[in-house]
Parts: C-alpha cells; sequence; structure tokens
C-alpha cells in the first residue's frame, strides 16, 4: 500500500518534486478524458492518476502517506485500493472536491470581468520647430465606441440584458466527465454571463458602434521621430461596457534644413568658412534655435573641425537640460577665381617658399619626391 501512489505515476518513494510533477502532465496527457472520448479504462486511469499527484505533491500529505495506513483512511483497516469507494478509500466525494479544485478553480456563479478594449496606434505629423519646442496637436482616430443608443450594453433602449439561463450568469459551462467537470466558455451567451432578448437597433447588440475621435496630444518638447506618446483610456471600448484600451500616438518629425540630430540627443549644423578665415581666424556668427550667437574661429582651422555652443540645443528627456549644437566647420573653396583672386593665390604660394604639405607623407611611404 505503501507504494500504491508512486507506482500509479511510475516514480520511486525518493522522486523529488519536480519528477512527479512531470511524470503527473505526461500521464495526464495521455488519459485525459479530452483525448480519449467514450473510453472508461482512461477515464478510470486518469481520476487515479490525478487523485495520486494531489497527494504526492503536497508535502504533508506526502509526508502522511509515507507514514502509514493511519493518513486520512489510505488503506486503512483493511489495505484494499485507495482510488475505490467503501472503508479505506475516497469516496465519490473525495473525487469531487478534488476534479473540482482541479478543473474549476475559481467556479460559483460570480460573474465574468468584463473585457478590455483594444490598443490602438497612430502616427503624429510634426514639423522640426514643434518637436523641439513641444506643441498641443489634435489628432482624429477612427475606432469602435459604446453605442449611443444604448450606451454599451447592447440592449434596446427601455430592455436590459438578461442573466443567461444555462451558466447562471457565470459565463461558464461546466461539462460533467464522470466524477469530475471541465470547465468551458458558455456555448450561449458567449462567455459574457447575459443574453440581450431585444438587441440595440442602432449596434445590433455588440454595444459597440465605429466612431471617429480627435483628442488632444501634448507634445512634450525635445522628441524625436519615433516617440511614443501613451493616451490612457483612448483606445477602442470594450465589448458589454468594459474599459477601454490605449491609444499610442507615434511622433513623425520632418527634417531641418539647419539642424541635424544626432543620436546623442545633440544638434550638428554645418558651417562654411572661407580660406582667410581658416588661415588667419576670426569671429563668425552661427544660426541657433532662438536666433544666432557668434562662435571664434581660430587661426589655422582646419576643414572639418567642430566647435561647440553648450546648453544651446534641444531640451533631454525628463528635465534634465538642454543639449548642445555642435558645428562643424568647413572651408569653402572657390571653383573659379577671379583674375585678383589668382593673383592672390600665386603670391600666397609663393610667401610660402614652394611649400610641399605632401613631403613627410611620402617620405614615411619610403617614396622620394
Amino acid at each position: 500500500m505503501a507504494d500504491e501512489l508512486y507506482k500509479t505515476l511510475g516514480v520511486s518513494k525518493d522522486a523529488s518534486e519536480e519528477e512527479i510533477k512531470k511524470a503527473y502532465r505526461k500521464l495526464a496527457r495521455k488519459y485525459h478524458p479530452d483525448r480519449n472520448p467514450d473510453d472508461p479504462a482512461a477515464e478510470e486511469k486518469f481520476k487515479e492518476i490525478s487523485a495520486a499527484h494531489d497527494v504526492l505533491s503536497d508535502p504533508e500529505k506526502r509526508k502522511e502517506y509515507d507514514a502509514g495506513p493511519a493518513f486520512g483512511g489510505f488503506g486503512g483497516g483493511g489495505g484494499g485500493n485507495p482510488f475505490g469507494g467503501g472503508q479505506g478509500g475516497f469516496s465519490s466525494a473525495d473525487f469531487g472536491d478534488i476534479f473540482s479544485g482541479i478543473f474549476n478553480r475559481g467556479g460559483g456563479r460570480s460573474r465574468p470581468q468584463p473585457v478590455r478594449g483594444r490598443d490602438l496606434e497612430t502616427e503624429l505629423q510634426l514639423s522640426f520647430d514643434q518637436a523641439i519646442n513641444g506643441a498641443q496637436i489634435s489628432v482624429t482616430v477612427p475606432k469602435e465606441e459604446r453605442c449611443p443608443t444604448c450606451h454599451g450594453n447592447g440592449a434596446k433602449p427601455g430592455t436590459s440584458p438578461v442573466t443567461c439561463p444555462r451558466c447562471g450568469g457565470s459565463g461558464v459551462d461546466a461539462q460533467g466527465q464522470g466524477l469530475f467537470s471541465i470547465s468551458r466558455p458558455c456555448p450561449q451567451c458567449g462567455g459574457a454571463g447575459e443574453i440581450i432578448e431585444d438587441p440595440c437597433p442602432t449596434c445590433g447588440g455588440s454595444g459597440l458602434t465605429q466612431q471617429t475621435k480627435r483628442y488632444k496630444v501634448n507634445v512634450p518638447a525635445g522628441v524625436k521621430d519615433g516617440t511614443r506618446i501613451r493616451l490612457a483610456g483612448k483606445g477602442e471600448a470594450g465589448p458589454r461596457g468594459g474599459p477601454n484600451g490605449d491609444l499610442y500616438v507615434t511622433t513623425r518629425v520632418a527634417s531641418s534644413p539647419v539642424f541635424k540630430r544626432l543620436d546623442d540627443g545633440n544638434l550638428e549644423v554645418t558651417v562654411p568658412i572661407s580660406i582667410p578665415e581658416a588661415l588667419r581666424g576670426g569671429t563668425i556668427e552661427v544660426p541657433t534655435l532662438g536666433g544666432t550667437k557668434k562662435i571664434k574661429v581660430a587661426p589655422g582651422t582646419r576643414h572639418g573641425a567642430i566647435q561647440r555652443l553648450k546648453g544651446e540645443g534641444p531640451p533631454k528627456p525628463k528635465g534634465k537640460g538642454n543639449g548642445d549644437i555642435r558645428y562643424r566647420l568647413e572651408i569653402e573653396v572657390p571653383k573659379e577665381l577671379s583674375e585678383e583672386q589668382q593673383e592672390a593665390a600665386e603670391k600666397l604660394a609663393e610667401a610660402f617658399n614652394g611649400a610641399d604639405p605632401r613631403a613627410e607623407l611620402l617620405r614615411k611611404a619610403g617614396v622620394s619626391s
């Protein structure tokens, strides 16, 4: 008798909890009544392995069972089949308790919880300035919303949904399988717990109609292209008065002819400078988000050099100040020279005494110039 439940699951007496669980799942799948309809032998086997698992998966019950016949009447007095009725065995009531716990958890006649509506997504087109400075912009969204005629309950005005006579309002249909039952959504009310005898003429009983809604979206300053903004409760309404889902708005930001957004949250501007400015240095005027400012160009500035104005960029997320604007200085070289410029270029070359800027490069490459 001390080994009977272990033999039923096909495990040893020192099997771990995980081994017991795996053995039970394997056998339950094999002998489940849904997979073996109209097979009394499979049904009986399924009851046995479920009862064995109920005992061996509980540390306290298993401990008492291993201690011998004193445990809860198992085999008490006469040893015999622990799964049979009569003295020392499980009664039909015992099995009813076990299987109602396994297959009908949370049963009773409580009404089903309302179903939440679907989340929706839409896109919002923004100019570069709107994204940088923030804005309040309206979006129009087609969606299913509560019917204005029946206010979402699906019944014709003056009437109300009635409790489903089949499930008693629980939304669950318990199918008997011998000594236990398996629950499924009630086929008469579809799991709603209610039926509509006189449907609303506007929505046909669904409680929902296709509507177009307009919402204002508060766009925070500094948003990037692809930022998602959540509008809680602005998604589709749930059926039969269920709560609304959410609306997610994805920003699409137009590019700027001047400013380039960088991955680090800063901006970059390409600024042309003349050859004399690169050679001699000087002070130049550059654009900012709020107007213009002046920056210094160092003498001998190279093509592609970076100057930075800190705190002049777009707002950072969560109010952490502003980013920077980087100015990439690019030397502007005329494609054609006037006669005067040609003479100046020749005088400049003479002033440098014909110095070859590639001489060091060729020396390193081992090539004589």
